[in-house]
């Protein structure tokens, strides 16, 4: 049956993918590393994964930085605390960050991804080098899902995968966030489609979804006077990308994050939606030159993280994460 087939090619992908899961206080956390530069925490979007969090890299960071893509609560192989909570997600990414023996990062944030990767920056300034947020979940207005589409669609495979089979022109869209006036090329539809697939199983992927869509989400949109997020107390160099047509992460919310956030610039795409759909290679470029200005060159970081282990302080600004590493399984 073409189900079966289709199912089992793309478990057998996530497999190929080589994540790995470590055991924390904050419970299991999957992810995957690549490359040797220097290290940018991938942070995936609502239904992702480890796997999302490579592909929207492969799309915007260069090769020569290392990436490391995360699954974040409920996502996959990475487990939802009893507490979950952003602010916790953003300790948990921290503690990743001290299993691997890395100090510092610059983060990129994708959709809703935004919310634990601006956490991560106000909780751990000194662990960020960089702030990336692409097509952020921001303070303002969103759309939330309906709970009755969400448990029809978003919790059993086989009814997902013959929508997004037989009915994608139907759905496209409106999942992935494309603007009704937005004409798609035989090309723009197949980068749809491979977006869509990269959700199944969305099975593994549920506890993830329900916490962004209905817990993560509504907080940030609601966030313009919560003590909380205190955009004005982020100092780290952030870039913010947004499509003025963007139907899911609005354009407005973006520039008023921008706008808050002191130490900030922005990429203003002039369309694309939320997957901004023909300006790959812009937003790679800008990413690019924006990194190469505020993180370390490679051998300076090589031989800054080479002191810090020598003198034995490479978790110095990290002592409430101490300890909370248990074990690394494959």
């Amino acid at each position: 049956m073409r189900y079966f087939n289709e199912m089992s090619v793309i478990l057998e992908r996530i497999d190929s993918l080589s994540s790995r899961v470590i055991e924390t206080d904050y419970g299991s956390i999957e992810y995957a590393k690549i490359g040797n530069g220097y290290p940018v925490l991938a942070v995936h979007g609502n239904a992702g994964g480890f796997d999302q969090g490579l592909m929207m890299s492969d799309k915007t960071i260069d090769p020569k930085f290392q990436v490391i893509s995360v699954s974040r609560f409920g996502y996959l192989r990475s487990s939802m605390p009893s507490q979950a909570s952003v602010a916790i997600q953003a300790d948990a990414f921290a503690s990743l960050l001290d299993s691997l023996s890395i100090r510092k990062v610059a983060i990129v944030g994708y959709s809703a991804g935004s919310a634990s990767s601006i956490q991560f920056a106000l909780r751990h300034p000194d662990r960020v080098s960089a702030l990336i947020l692409v097509s952020p979940a921001a303070p303002g207005k969103g759309p939330i899902m309906s709970k009755p589409i969400f448990n029809i669609f978003f919790r059993n495979d086989f009814i997902y995968w013959a929508t997004i089979t037989y009915f994608q022109s139907m759905v496209q869209k409106s999942w992935v966030g494309v603007p009704e006036e937005f004409i798609l090329t035989r090309e723009y539809e197949a980068e749809l489609r491979d977006i869509l697939f990269h959700i199944l199983p969305v099975t593994k992927r549920v506890e993830g979804s329900l916490f962004d869509i209905y817990t993560s989400s509504p907080e940030i949109f609601n966030s313009f006077n919560s003590e909380d997020y205190p955009f004005e107390d982020i100092k780290i160099p952030t870039l913010v990308i947004s499509a003025r047509d963007d139907p899911l992460a609005l354009h407005e919310n973006a520039q008023t994050l921008a706008r808050r956030i002191t130490n900030s610039k922005m990429l203003i795409l002039p369309d694309g939606g939320h997957p901004f759909l023909g300006h790959d290679e812009e937003v790679k470029l800008e990413i690019t030159r924006f990194l190469d200005i505020n993180v370390p060159s490679v051998d300076k970081h090589y031989v800054e993280i080479k002191g810090k282990i020598r003198n034995g302080d490479i978790f110095r600004n990290s002592e409430d994460n101490v300890g909370r590493i248990l074990k690394i399984r494959r």
